[in-house]
């Protein structure tokens, strides 16, 4: 009896998680500029380590204002024509073909339009010039990371922003859509983590 029970708990949240995660039902979206130079260090073969880079789009994310969708059913894989023209925005066919299975299918749209509106979202945001090929690491903080941006983007503001570290090391800087393109606050669960120092590697190995 007791195991019964366990079973229909577990296939009504399995159930709850499905009715959940629904193609193009989400708040906001949420583009992560990843700084390459901290992946890289980690994944020295990948095909996006062959050249120095610094930020690159890891993905554009539907998000909730808390939580997130994802794997909104099965999808066809990306085309190699759609993959090559995504390449210098996102420097891996792996990280694109896995971008479009996990959020992309959640997006409410097919391929074509959803990168479009990676390409739409990346192309709306300014890198700031000292970042743009960081020769030497560097020591800095989170407000000074977002002060940069928004020195950049006037539009943004700190609360549009959230920046992830791996230890001390950058990770990636999140930045919060709304479902037209424009800058808004991110949701409860999306957070700075990083601590007091923040640590920029170069790219040059």
């Amino acid at each position: 009896m007791r195991h019964a029970l366990l079973s229909l708990l577990l296939l009504a949240s399995c159930a709850t998680a499905q009715a959940r995660d629904r193609a193009g039902e989400f708040d906001y979206w949420l583009l992560s500029l990843a700084w390459a130079p901290q992946y890289c260090a980690g994944n020295p073969g990948d095909q996006q380590c062959v050249y120095p880079q610094n930020f690159v789009v890891h993905g554009l994310w539907p998000q909730r204002e808390r939580g997130a969708p994802d794997y909104c059913g099965r999808t066809p894989l990306v085309p190699t024509e759609l993959v090559t023209r995504m390449l210098p925005m996102m420097p891996s066919e792996k990280l694109i073909q896995q971008q479009w299975r996990k959020h992309g299918s959640c997006s409410g749209l097919d391929q074509q339009e959803y990168f479009l509106q990676v390409e739409r979202a990346r192309r709306g945001i300014a890198v700031p010039l000292q970042y743009l090929d960081p020769e030497e690491y560097r020591k800095t903080t989170v407000p000074e990371i977002k002060a940069a941006f928004i020195a950049v983007n006037p539009r943004l503001q700190s609360e549009t922003l959230a920046v992830q570290c791996s230890g001390r090391w950058l990770r990636e800087v999140r930045v919060c859509l709304d479902r037209d393109f424009q800058p808004r606050a991110c949701g409860a669960d999306v957070k700075d983590r990083c601590g007091d120092e923040v640590i920029m590697r170069s790219n040059r190995r």
